[in-house]
């Protein structure tokens, strides 16, 4: 046993003792011939692992933005009260109360995660009911909620990709016809984008990894969908797993490699009974394991990983170094993935969309793909809608479709939308005169995420937010993303206060620049993007928070007046 288990034996003390004791730190460093030392490095880093004892029940609240605009303060009060707990301490032995980041609920806010099940469309009187349930003994799994991924809207059949009927091993049968080299081909010519974000092409992606040589080779899917405001990878989780299993397959056909890994981020552990299930069935049908659909020599197995609470790991570099029991912060690389990856072998890292992309092309063709979208990016993408809008949920939509369509009466049925985010808050934001621009390679490209807000929202209770999830979120490893994110931060409280000038916004703009010019990674070369647009395309917003440039922002510190109150309070103690 090696240190790829690492996440694994930490999870398994974590599950059974509710923390990861020093005791537990020395036997797994003798297990896996680890050092204390780099475990612990390894707990510290990720958010579900903790140091100290926890109670039987922990409870994660989300606090994105959309949980923020639906009540979160009013149910994160409630589980204060109802438990006798304060948030991010350790409680007592019944409960522990965290913040935690998106939890990929946001069509269902507020929502939470007790010991890893979901609750969804928290209020106060909710949160009453199910603490009283836990205290009465009763099991959290029996009144869990039965969580759902809405999908709204498909394109006309004859335009639909993902969401058409599944058949188990239909994307398969074309590997008895084609070489992995032809595979490969129908991915390139079909001009598949990758869906996490980066929109890589994947068909170069598969070909630079096959034809680099080596005795083994893995195929990674990225689950670890970690943007505020996305949710659309666990649809495909919910209804598709199939089609994924299915697009890993074709990728390891294509490719020469033996064995593929679901990095699934914990919080969606509640999936895992039902995927695994499926998994075996795979196994059973010989879809998956050795000498696959009767191919000598064919062999493939898949196995899932489950990640411990870290956006950074979103980040292919990062997710491998986490993969491989590090901490998962993105190294610095001179080389892809596709030549050295996962423990230095050629790997190909695709997200889960990308993949059930993959499988529905060489089940459909790659012709059927084309005939769909724009010239430039062809075919469907599955957008997460949240916020000020009727129809929060999926939505599958044809590449070329605008903003005003999405947003409008046929679909998500926004209200007043005013201040949209695309792509969550890594990604762009953009105001009511841009409703017209479409969403395709040739305008504006969208990771996969919505969020909008209509013009009764506080835009820099928006901004702020966003900024101090970055804050949280960054690895710390390097300086601009470490401060850079403080910096703006404290920025935008500045701004809060009323006591904001020109050179304040003109700070934002320099900061911002020097963040993403010298991140060393994707989380901080984006974070401040939607900031340093907003200052742009909401200028009159900014105009009236900016205070006049008269010296009243100077404000002289009279220690005599600072103290005046205590002084008193201590003198009529003393009568």
């Amino acid at each position: 046993m090696n240190r790829t288990h690492l996440l694994n034996k930490l999870w398994e003390y974590q599950h059974k003792f509710g923390y990861i004791s020093n005791e537990a730190i020395s036997e797994i460093s003798k297990l896996l011939n680890v050092s204390a030392i780099e475990i612990e490095s390894v707990v510290s880093f990720y958010h579900f692992f903790h140091k100290t004892p926890t109670g039987k029940h922990t409870i994660y609240l989300n606090n994105s933005i959309i949980s923020e605009l639906k009540g979160f303060e009013e149910v994160k009060t409630a589980f204060e009260k109802e438990t006798g707990c304060t948030f991010n301490d350790n409680g007592n032995e019944e409960f522990s109360l965290f913040e935690t980041s998106c939890i990929g609920l946001n069509d269902q806010e507020p929502a939470a995660l007790i010991n890893f099940y979901p609750f969804t469309d928290l209020t106060p009187k909710k949160v009453k009911l199910i603490v009283q349930k836990i205290k009465n003994g009763e099991n959290i799994k029996d009144f869990a909620s039965k969580t759902k991924s809405n999908i709204h809207y498909t394109p006309p059949f004859h335009k639909t990709v993902i969401f058409k009927p599944y058949e188990m091993g239909k994307s398969l049968q074309p590997i008895l016809k084609n070489s992995p080299q032809q595979i490969i081909d129908k991915i390139t010519k079909s001009k598949l984008l990758g869906c996490g974000g980066a929109f890589f092409p994947a068909g170069y992606k598969w070909q630079s990894c096959k034809n680099n040589e080596a005795d083994t080779k893995y195929i990674i899917c990225n689950a670890d969908e970690g943007e505020p405001g996305t949710f659309k990878d666990k649809a495909l989780f919910q209804y598709l797993p199939g089609l994924l299993y299915e697009g890993m397959i074709l990728a390891g056909y294509a490719t020469g490699a033996k064995e593929g890994i679901i990095y699934l981020r914990a919080e969606y552990l509640y999936l895992l009974p039902a995927l695994e299930q499926l998994l075996e069935e795979f196994y059973t049908k010989n879809l998956l394991g050795k000498n696959i659909l009767g191919i000598d020599g064919f062999d493939f197995k898949l196995r899932y990983q489950i990640g411990a609470g870290s956006y950074v790991c979103g980040a292919a570099s990062a997710l491998i170094e986490s993969l491989e029991g590090r901490r998962g912060e993105p190294p610095v690389r001179s080389h892809s993935a596709t030549k050295y990856g996962y423990l230095q072998k050629p790997t190909v890292v695709n997200n889960v969309e990308t993949l059930c992309y993959a499988a529905r092309i060489i089940e459909f063709g790659e012709d059927y793909f084309l005939n769909i979208g724009t010239p430039e990016s062809p075919g469907t993408k599955l957008i997460s809608i949240s916020g000020d809008v009727a129809k929060p949920g999926i939505y599958e939509i044809e590449y070329g479709t605008t903003f005003k369509e999405l947003l409008g009466i046929e679909m998500s049925q926004a209200t007043s939308p005013y201040f949209v985010q695309v792509s969550g808050p890594s990604g762009d934001c953009i105001n009511n005169t841009e409703f017209n621009r479409k969403i395709c390679k040739e305008d504006i490209l969208c990771g996969g995420a919505l969020m909008v807000f209509n013009r009764n929202r506080d835009i820099l209770q928006i901004l702020r937010n966003f900024i101090e999830f970055f804050k949280e979120e960054s690895c710390g490893v390097c300086t601009p993303c470490r401060a850079g994110n403080f910096i703006l931060t404290e920025k935008i409280k500045k701004i809060q206060r009323g006591l904001c000038t020109q050179e304040d916004l003109d700070e934002i703009k320099q900061w911002g620049k020097i963040i993403k010019l010298s991140s060393r990674c994707g989380l901080g070369k984006a974070s401040p993007n939607a900031l340093i647009m907003a200052t742009e395309k909401f200028k009159e917003y900014f105009n009236v928070k900016i205070a006049p440039n008269d010296g009243s922002q100077n404000v002289e510190f009279d220690m005599e007046d600072a103290i005046h109150e205590f002084d008193s309070l201590i003198k009529d103690t003393q009568l």
